[in-house]
């Protein structure tokens, strides 16, 4: 008797050793994560019984460290730009991802399956960047070309190329000028024709809701993450619909090339992925839902990416766009516009 209940004891210890050791790593954006560990986190351990390790910090530092644990990684799963993505993917940090192995991803916009080739990552979430403006001030705002008109001038505030809206205002404005030129020339040009109208070329978005309720400008570019923000400290903010478009961005996950359990981790990108998910992070305001499934109320997607009219509407900049042409960019607007 004795000799049977410590051969069960030792299952019960090797059982619990193994439910320990069931544990995924995943590497995120600081953002909102109290909303992420009630909507995703804390439910996927309670479904899969593991234990979810989460490291945080913005795309660059986290992306450095994926480079240097290369011969040995520590993180299962990755949140961040479709352009990290694809510069991951050239430095062989990551591996494909299974379809088949993510039945969620069918109900995901066609441009989240995969956006940047290879399977190498799919989106999880995706905003649109347009014009914002104080309706109190102005009657509108029908074009990009209008941030340089006489209307507004000495109102504007514009993201610096350096920053995530930079790319996306001068994509648009590019367009609006009749080009398709990957350098921007043509509208890096345009802004520094018009650099000394401009209020402030701003390096963070949280920026824009004080400046406009002080009156120091009646116009910007964000992204529409930022807009909720805007819209309760301005109210008569209102988001344009340029005839040229709006731009946008997205968010994807990839896998690690040589996470430990990649079983699990297409089960938590799958689970990220639900329309289940999904829909708590909408409700919350903390992600635009990839997951055409997903349904908010007209109050709670005002201050979302959402629906399949904006999805279509967005003019995404291609990840390989930003990964070659970004270091031209930055030096022509260093010697035009930041001199």
């Amino acid at each position: 008797m004795r000799l049977l209940l410590s051969a069960s004891l030792l299952g019960l210890v090797a059982t619990s050793a193994a439910a320990a050791d069931k544990t995924l790593t995943i590497s995120v954006y600081g953002i909102s994560q109290d909303a992420y560990k009630e909507a995703l986190y804390t439910p996927f351990e309670a479904k899969c019984g593991c234990k979810l390790v989460v490291e945080m910090g913005n795309s660059s530092e986290r992306l450095a460290k994926l480079e240097a644990n290369k011969a040995k990684p520590v993180v299962d799963v990755i949140a961040y730009s479709d352009a990290n993505a694809l510069e991951a993917a050239g430095k062989d940090l990551i591996q494909p991802v299974d379809p088949a192995k993510l039945p969620n991803l069918a109900d995901a916009y066609e441009f989240a399956r995969d956006p940047v080739g290879g399977n190498m990552a799919v989106g999880y979430t995706f905003y649109g960047t347009s014009i914002v403006y104080d309706s109190d001030v102005i009657d509108g705002v029908g074009s990009w070309l209008d941030l340089f008109g006489d209307k507004l001038k000495g109102q504007v505030a514009l993201p610096n190329v350096s920053t995530t809206q930079g790319p996306l205002a001068l994509q648009m404005i590019e367009t609006a000028l009749g080009s398709d030129d990957p350098k921007f020339a043509k509208a890096i040009d345009l802004v520094a024709d018009h650099r000394d109208d401009i209020v402030t070329f701003y390096e963070k978005g949280g920026q824009i809701p004080q400046l406009m309720q002080q009156g120091e400008i009646a116009a910007s570019v964000i992204g529409r993450f930022g807009w909720a923000n805007l819209l309760k400290t301005v109210p008569s903010a209102r988001w344009a619909t340029p005839k040229e478009g709006q731009s946008g961005g997205m968010n994807v996950l990839s896998i690690v090339k040589g996470a430990h359990d990649p079983d699990l981790a297409h089960q938590f990108i799958d689970y990220w992925l639900s329309a289940e998910v999904q829909q708590k992070l909408a409700e919350g305001q903390v992600d635009s839902p990839v997951n055409q499934k997903v349904t908010v109320s007209d109050e709670i997607a005002e201050g979302l990416t959402y629906g399949p009219e904006m999805a279509t509407a967005i003019k995404f900049l291609p990840a390989k766009s930003m990964l070659e042409n970004r270091d031209a960019w930055l030096e022509a607007w260093n010697a035009k516009v930041a001199q």
